[in-house]
């Protein structure tokens, strides 16, 4: 397709804000920043609907058309301008029939949060020490000492769950033995499971042991089997109604599931690993206010807690984590990342002899980095930085 005869559209997930002095233009399905000022915002305005370049060039009377034409070449080559019929305009259109009822708040917050770097524990673990001395953390509690103070009885403790519930930890060392068929099935079906079914006049709706809202249940669960007793290493999709393991692709990797977790490495060690994806149509349907991407966020939260819960009652060694190579383990996992994308993993491994608790992996102590382990930079990976930003009154100089 040629660039001169192709109609261009503004890409649907921009959003503007200032940064200090400097107003900047954010692609967040692409994660792509630059600087800007009104004119180049007028460029965006002027294509909100399928314009030709040639038509651009005319109304630009009084600018160098080559400068116009570059303009337009980088605008489209960082996907904040996109090509009729492009592979970039049909990934835009798919994002904005998909995320509609939520956008711009909900996609802007989902896709700048995908595909973060991590940097290496150690200088990270420097940084906060420094920080700390200079600014120690918030305190984890908070009080009102004016207010009166009502003692409670001590709290119950006894009977199996009391203790299950205290017993729940973070796991981070495992041994070298499997987890049995039995146990990940237990597990699948007692975290994602339906129990149950519920007519409603607007179709029947599933019941599971952690809450959801309007019962949408928009959570599904893949496993990435490595050690699991009689099942085949390899992908599957938890079939929820039928308590089946739906194969989608052989072969076990340590390594993979490392660069899936962050490389966070350890958990290659650990027996089986759940990733958690949002159906998002699902709540959509119902709750068409951006703030139901939140609700969907907590329930995730919902069901790793319940499955940690049940992993330390069978006296499993269960982890969570939400540092994720999102775009690599959704194209494993065959899903498109925006109808469906994935958002938090949690995982399961047979506990290490003669421990109680292994929250560090082996080796790895505070300030002491032995083994890979990366923490989130706090920004998303970004193809155009300072150096790379656009500034349009030089671009665009008048004849």
């Amino acid at each position: 397709m040629k660039f001169a005869r192709a109609c261009l559209r503004r890409a649907k997930t921009i959003v503007a804000y200032w940064q200090d002095a400097t107003l900047v233009l954010e692609n967040y399905r692409n994660r792509i920043r630059i600087s800007a000022d009104p004119e180049t915002v007028s460029i965006l305005h002027f294509f909100e609907a399928w314009r030709s370049p040639a038509d651009f060039y005319a109304s630009m009377t009084g600018y160098d058309r080559g400068s116009l034409v570059a303009g337009l070449r980088q605008l489209t080559r960082l996907g904040f301008l996109v090509q009729e019929g492009s592979q970039e305009a049909l990934l835009d259109l798919q994002l904005e029939k998909a995320w509609s009822p939520w956008l711009p708040a909900a996609g802007f917050l989902h896709f700048s949060c995908k595909d973060l770097q991590y940097m290496d524990l150690k200088a990270q673990r420097r940084d906060l020490r420094r920080r700390a001395k200079q600014l120690p953390p918030p305190s984890p509690v908070k009080h009102y000492p004016r207010a009166t103070q009502v003692a409670l009885p001590a709290p119950n403790t006894n009977g199996d769950f009391p203790r299950v519930l205290l017993a729940r930890r973070t796991w981070r060392q495992f041994s070298s033995g499997p987890v049995t068929l039995a146990d990940l099935a237990t597990l699948l079906w007692l975290t994602w499971g339906v129990q149950a079914w519920w007519d409603l006049p607007i179709g029947r709706v599933a019941l599971k042991t952690s809450p959801s809202g309007g019962a949408r249940h928009p959570i599904e669960a893949y496993v990435w089997a490595l050690k699991v007793e009689g099942l085949p290493g390899g992908l599957y999709h938890y079939a929820a109604d039928t308590h089946r393991l739906e194969s989608l692709r052989r072969g076990r990797s340590a390594r993979k599931l490392g660069r899936y977790l962050g490389n966070q490495g350890y958990f290659g060690s650990t027996g089986a690993v759940m990733f958690m994806t949002a159906v998002f149509s699902r709540s959509q349907w119902k709750y068409q206010d951006a703030g139901s991407y939140r609700n969907i966020l907590v329930e995730a939260g919902h069901l790793c807690q319940t499955f940690c819960l049940a992993a330390t009652w069978l006296g499993l060694a269960p982890f969570c984590t939400q540092a994720l190579a999102d775009s690599l383990i959704e194209k494993d996992l065959g899903i498109d990342g925006v109808s469906e994308s994935v958002l938090y993993a949690t995982g399961v491994g047979a506990r290490p002899s003669g421990a109680d608790w292994a929250p560090d992996p082996k080796g790895l102590r505070w300030g002491i980095a032995r083994v890979p382990f990366y923490i989130p930079t706090g920004r998303p990976t970004q193809r155009a930085l300072a150096g790379a930003l656009l500034a349009f009154r030089s671009t665009f100089p008048r004849n």
